[in-house]
């Protein structure tokens, strides 16, 4: 279990303890939902997070089967919906890898898609995932 304390400091504003490590992060509203925009917003951790935990997912069987995955990229799009506007309804995400043979990259592939953050998303958010092998 991992404890994260989070205090409200004003004008849109908060921030969060990581419990283990001590580590602090800022989020602030968007400007366009009244906020000043000048950190990450809750949204756009959930869309760092389907990022890092799908790299990071990938390494770790790259890893396991002795292949290296250093440099890999990710960019994350996110699309918030238009009525409601509280809810993300796309995250797209491009993965830039080093070339890797054809017959590991459908494991490589399958870990990034099911990372636990993917799948804790479920069918609620629509996750649109390339792969570009050899661009990096």
């Amino acid at each position: 279990m991992v404890e994260i304390r989070t205090v409200y400091e004003g004008t849109l504003r908060t921030r969060a303890e990581h419990g283990p490590s001590g580590q602090v992060l800022v989020t602030d509203a968007p400007v366009d939902n009244h906020g000043k925009g000048e950190s990450f917003s809750p949204t756009d951790l959930v869309a760092t997070a389907l990022g890092s935990c799908m790299v990071t997912i990938l390494a770790i069987a790259a890893e396991a089967r002795g292949l290296e995955v250093e440099g890999t990229r990710v960019r994350v799009l996110k699309e918030m919906g238009a009525v409601p506007r509280r809810h993300i309804s796309c995250l797209r995400v491009d993965l830039e890898l080093p070339s890797i043979d054809v017959e590991h990259r459908q494991v490589l592939e399958n870990a990034a898609r099911t990372c636990p953050v993917a799948v804790s998303l479920g069918t609620c958010v629509e996750q649109v995932v390339t792969f570009h092998w050899g661009a990096v």
